[in-house]
């Protein structure tokens, strides 16, 4: 599903242009598609001028929290006396999400480019990009990537012939999904477990070694080469009405639609143009019944919502869901509603670090409850007792995991209470068995 797709008319293609095509993946390749003019245009330029720039572009976060790239750099120290780092995110192990991937197995220059200008602008002496430890092509093709960019001279203490010095490191991940919150990231490079870091302190003050850090996303990064070369109102231009949300978004779609993949589109697409028009609808039959817009830790949708919803950050949120990292779920009216939010709330228990006792018991007995549930063996009390652990287990944690098995519990409480009712009144057939 990751794999790249003929472009639809209704997408709108800058990061994903060269996907497919393997010889974007060689330096002397990227370079003659156009790659590092970015980096070479931003070395010529004051690091303020850059963050101005993308501050003036709209940039925000790609990986979920969609907070502004130009203010974040903007918090970097400067002239502190100490060393600085910037940490690109490249775990990428939220359900549903498989964009970042796809970047650095087809375009690993431009996310090398992106690193190293935000790295220029914010003064750092090194840039971690932190790969998931299950990516193992993502993982050669960058290896190879960052030795043709130290071979070229692109990277190294004289960066393309400026006398700057721009370093990048590669740092593989161990399978865990509590890694992919920044804090626990920075935990594991320092070669410690994965646990989040309660805050303050905020990275930008002590993050990774105890030192001034900014941490972005892939797909973040990726996007301001383009953004250097074609300037910030270029990319304020693609938007569909909301200038809050500027520029284009990578959507993975999976689940039951009949052309899913990594789609690349204007923020303010109709969701419903991209699940008909790009992804060719639903299988043979079946209608449309759910959607998880961003990824399994947001809220999820009814059809009526998904239909009627604009693929930006404030469009979302006025349905009651988020953008989040745009990982798309969608479900037709096939599904089990119980049986899949089950799945999810296994998934968060299993993955919890065990560090807070919210999140280590309240994920723990969410997924029995329903898994009780779907035996055969609910009771109308559950849902009070689901809804109270769910209230219990939100915005009291050092991160958001144990928020993240919440909202799909309770959304899908709210949105589809009938189909528990039908288990609880033995009304429906047990799909489990308890020991």
């Amino acid at each position: 599903m990751g794999f790249p797709h003929p472009s639809h008319p209704g997408e709108t293609v800058v990061l994903s242009k060269h996907f497919g095509d393997a010889g974007a993946r060689t330096h002397a390749g990227w370079v003659e598609r156009g790659g590092y003019e970015g980096l070479r245009k931003a070395l010529g330029m004051t690091p303020e001028a850059i963050i101005e720039v993308v501050k003036a572009s709209g940039l925000r976060g790609r990986g979920g929290a969609g907070f502004p790239t130009g203010l974040k750099w903007s918090f970097m120290p400067k002239d502190d006396g100490k060393p600085h780092y910037l940490v690109c995110n490249a775990d990428e192990s939220e359900p549903g999400t498989f964009k970042d991937r796809e970047i650095m197995r087809w375009t690993p220059h431009a996310l090398i480019e992106g690193c190293a200008i935000g790295a220029f602008a914010m003064g750092v002496e090194r840039c971690y990009i932190y790969i998931r430890g299950e990516f193992t092509e993502p993982w050669a093709v960058m290896a190879e990537a960052v030795r043709e960019a130290y071979a070229a001279g692109t990277l190294g203490d004289n960066a393309m012939g400026s006398g700057k010095p721009i370093h990048i490191t590669l740092h593989r991940g161990a399978g865990a999904y509590i890694c992919g919150e920044e804090t626990a990231l920075m935990n594991s490079i320092e070669g410690r477990r994965g646990n989040p870091r309660i805050k303050p302190p905020f990275p930008a003050a002590a993050g990774l070694f105890a030192m001034p850090t900014t941490i972005n996303n892939v797909e973040t990064l990726a996007a301001v080469p383009h953004i250097l070369v074609r300037g910030a109102e270029w990319y304020k231009s693609l938007c569909k009405g909301n200038p809050k949300s500027t520029g284009t978004k990578l959507i993975s779609v999976c689940g039951h639609v009949q052309r899913p993949g990594n789609y690349e589109v204007m923020l303010g697409t109709p969701m419903k143009e991209l699940l008909y028009d790009m992804c060719g609808g639903m299988r043979p039959g079946r209608t449309l019944k759910a959607v998880i817009p961003g990824g399994s830790s947001v809220p999820i949708m009814t059809a009526e919502e998904a239909e009627s919803a604009l693929l930006d950050y404030e469009g979302l949120i006025e349905k009651g869901s988020m953008l989040g990292s745009a990982g798309m779920i969608v479900m037709d009216d096939s599904t089990d509603m119980v049986y899949q939010i089950m799945r999810l709330a296994r998934f968060y228990a299993h993955e919890s670090c065990a560090q807070c006792t919210q999140c280590r018991e309240g994920t723990a007995w969410t997924t029995r409850i329903l898994e009780r549930i779907l035996s055969g063996k609910g009771k109308e009390s559950d849902f009070d007792l689901l809804l109270d652990l769910a209230d219990n287990m939100t915005g009291t944690t050092i991160c958001v995991l144990s928020d993240s098995c919440a909202a799909p519990v309770v959304s899908g409480i709210r949105k589809f209470r009938g189909e528990f009712e039908a288990y609880i009144r033995r009304e429906r057939a047990p799909v489990l068995e308890l020991a």
